[in-house]
């Protein structure tokens, strides 16, 4: 199972995060194979870190939530809390190298869905080839969708404009969305 985990920084923790760096790096080296898209996110000029996401698969929701509070930050309390949500990974394309990235995403109540509604609403959403990653987050028995993430090679205000729509149409209606400088992590 596959599952969106994203954890947010508490503030003033950038030192920190340097000192926990290496058991941060060893303790993703074990998911290494699993670790679909994974990076930080940033603040709005892409100077601070703010956060981690990670999408990856899993046994299921307790190893997600293991997963996020083994995490070295988590464990040293760096992070603020986390959000670990089933998702179904409808795109996926490398990130581009050296190229500013905005993770975009949105939450709703659970809205029932069809088989295969999301698969045929992604065709054609975004024609330029900017979006690198879109996933549908569903709810455990995956009967209904709960929200969307989507990497996009754009800054924030683009990147948002570029998901509005497909987002609308997951949620069946207008929708907030959340937009956050991203990087592609994992070690070099």
């Amino acid at each position: 199972m596959t599952f969106y985990v994203h954890a947010q920084d508490r503030p003033g923790v950038a030192d920190q995060l340097l000192e926990f760096g290496e058991e941060h790096w060893s303790y993703m080296d074990r998911f290494d194979g699993r670790l679909i898209l994974r990076g930080p996110t940033l603040s709005d000029d892409g100077e601070e870190h703010t956060g981690s996401v990670h999408i990856v698969d899993l046994a299921d929701r307790a190893a997600a939530e293991r997963f996020a509070t083994e995490e070295p930050y988590w464990r040293a309390g760096l992070y603020q809390g986390f959000t670990a949500v089933r998702a179904e990974v409808l795109l996926r394309r490398e990130p581009a190298a050296d190229a500013p990235y905005t993770l975009v995403t949105a939450q709703w109540p659970a809205r029932p869905r069809t088989p295969g509604d999301a698969e045929q609403w992604l065709p054609g959403a975004e024609p330029d080839g900017r979006l690198s990653f879109v996933a549908v987050l569903v709810d455990d028995d995956r009967e209904s969708t709960t929200g969307v993430v989507a990497a996009v090679r754009a800054l924030p205000d683009e990147a948002r404009s570029l998901v509005q729509s497909l987002a609308d149409r997951f949620s069946g209606g207008p929708t907030p969305l959340t937009a956050r400088r991203w990087q592609r992590g994992g070690r070099n």
